[in-house]
């Protein structure tokens, strides 16, 4: 159970290939996932890439608002996922990794961890345009509530263990 942000929640355990680490200061590698325009525009709606500043200024943020960690596939870091404390779910896959249901196996995981915190609701903004978010957060239950948002509710989804 990992109730709290402390000191001993360093890892965590998905499957046998996919484990949740927890946020460190790992810029050069991070940045090499927010230098591909295509994964900017899929998460930010942005044409232009991350820069150093932009990167250290968006994980202080989101290290502050909620639990945030790396995802680590097959012993590789490959990109990031945040629950923050809203219930708002940021994920990041970079390029390489997409397609193999790591964002999938990632999510339900996450929502494993707002189960045990009492979280209610959860929900992710996603672009029209991102046909792949959105059918990977509609596969696990999310529904469509508005434009660009998506929903669901925590106490009536089962995730088996």
């Amino acid at each position: 159970m990992m109730k709290g942000r402390g000191p001993n929640m360093y890892t965590r355990r998905v499957d046998e290939e996919i484990s949740l680490v927890k946020y460190y200061p790992n810029y050069a590698k991070a940045l090499e996932w927010y230098q591909d325009p295509e994964v900017c525009k899929q998460v930010d709606n942005r044409d232009e890439v991350y820069d150093l500043k932009l990167l250290k200024r968006m994980y202080r943020y989101l290290d502050r608002k909620g639990w945030l960690f790396y995802i680590k596939y097959r012993n590789r870091l490959c990109g990031d996922v945040c629950l923050q404390d809203s219930g708002e779910i940021n994920i990041v896959i970079s390029k390489p990794y997409q397609n193999k249901h790591i964002g999938r196996r990632v999510v339900s995981e996450i929502i494993k961890i707002a189960k045990e915190n009492d979280h209610k609701e959860l929900h992710a903004k996603i672009y029209g345009f991102n046909r792949q978010s959105q059918k990977m957060f509609e596969s696990i239950g999310f529904t469509q509530a508005g434009d660009e948002e998506y929903v669901l509710q925590v106490l009536s989804i089962d995730i088996p263990c």
